[in-house]
């Protein structure tokens, strides 16, 4: 892709988003609908942010305030310096040409060729026809579908009909991309293709990613920061990894666990249960160390392996484990000293 790529021209630090304590109230026939209340989260330049929440959290309406397609009821949301909810007509739509939007049904014209579908927001904005479809083929190359210019969206798999997408919404050169959604539709496979696209996006072009998704998955995989929504309100935000390790609100374990799974059934605990049954969690090389042998040879107690996996989370490697601990009361606390001291986190599972 030429040096034009999405962040050129932007200036150093460009894509900075501020939610600043905004609410939204859609008015109803008796009452209004609260969809935001005090929603506080600054996304850095650069960064991929990812939001995560149940159908009806706000998800939507908060992404939609970047880009003035929604303003507050109260608050501010601050693009870059400047207050996008207090934009109107010229100025609004000057600003929204720094913002790319990507959508989870593709939202492409059917009856428009590919290259003319990229094209179709620089022409909108007055670029000559010859310019624009230049500025087309370009990133048309950058998602990989050169050879899918001339085709008709109807010809194209799902994923590549989001890529067209993800093509258009680079055409202008955005500070900020936005995406909504952007992989419910599509197969596992798939989704990990367009993960790696919107990630080479970031890393190549510095364009700062603010993601939607009811998928943690797609947070693990792609974004740096998050921020957990339920009923219009941030409950917990920070780290993906930090909010992988250690959740703190039953919204956020119900969606790690969907990745990492957390809970054990209520059968074995009631069978295993008391002092000793522990879950572990490990980072990094602490995936490496023999602690299962170290227990058994240099504690002096008896170890029974329940469940164990891993998994990578921004680039760091997460293992968990499961395990019944038996032996002498001094045994077990000595094995319980000894696992502090190694992994990142120990919980003891109770009935």
């Amino acid at each position: 892709m030429s040096p034009s790529g999405p962040a050129a021209g932007s200036g150093a630090g460009a894509g900075r988003i501020v939610f600043d304590d905004v609410s939204k109230a859609f008015p109803g026939r008796a009452v209004s609908t609260a969809a935001l209340r005090g929603v506080s989260i600054d996304v850095a330049p650069g960064t991929i942010f990812g939001v995560i929440g149940y159908s009806g959290a706000g998800k939507s309406t908060l992404i939609r305030m970047v880009n003035g397609l929604e303003q507050p009821t109260t608050g501010r949301v601050v693009v870059d310096g400047v207050d996008i909810g207090a934009l109107r007509g010229a100025a609004l739509r000057a600003a929204q040409k720094h913002t790319g939007m990507i959508f989870q049904q593709f939202n492409i014209l059917a009856t428009v060729r590919v290259r003319d579908n990229v094209a179709l927001p620089l022409r909108l904005d007055g670029v000559g026809k010859a310019e624009a479809r230049a500025r087309a083929d370009e990133v048309l190359d950058f998602v990989g579908l050169s050879a899918k210019a001339d085709s008709f969206p109807g010809e194209l798999s799902g994923g590549q009909k989001q890529r067209v997408g993800i093509a258009r919404a680079l055409a202008r050169n955005p500070r900020i991309l936005l995406a909504d959604e952007a992989t419910s539709a599509l197969d596992p496979t798939t989704t990990a293709q367009i993960i790696d696209l919107l990630r080479r996006v970031n890393r190549e072009y510095g364009t700062t990613i603010l993601v939607v998704t009811h998928e943690m998955d797609v947070i693990k995989d792609l974004a740096h920061q998050v921020a957990v929504m339920a009923a219009g309100e941030v409950v917990e935000q920070g780290s993906v990894l930090d909010t992988f390790l250690r959740p703190r609100t039953g919204v956020a374990r119900d969606f790690v666990s969907t990745v990492v799974p957390q809970a054990v059934p209520d059968r074995v605990v009631a069978h295993l249960g008391g002092e000793g049954l522990w879950r572990l969690l490990l980072l990094d090389d602490e995936v490496t160390q023999p602690l299962v042998s170290d227990l058994i040879t240099d504690i002096g107690v008896q170890v029974n392996m329940l469940h164990a996996d891993m998994t990578e989370i921004q680039e760091h490697t997460v293992g968990q484990m499961i395990v019944k601990v038996t032996g002498a009361p001094e045994r077990i606390a000595a094995a319980r000293r000894f696992l502090a001291e190694r992994v990142v986190h120990l919980e003891e599972l109770v009935a």
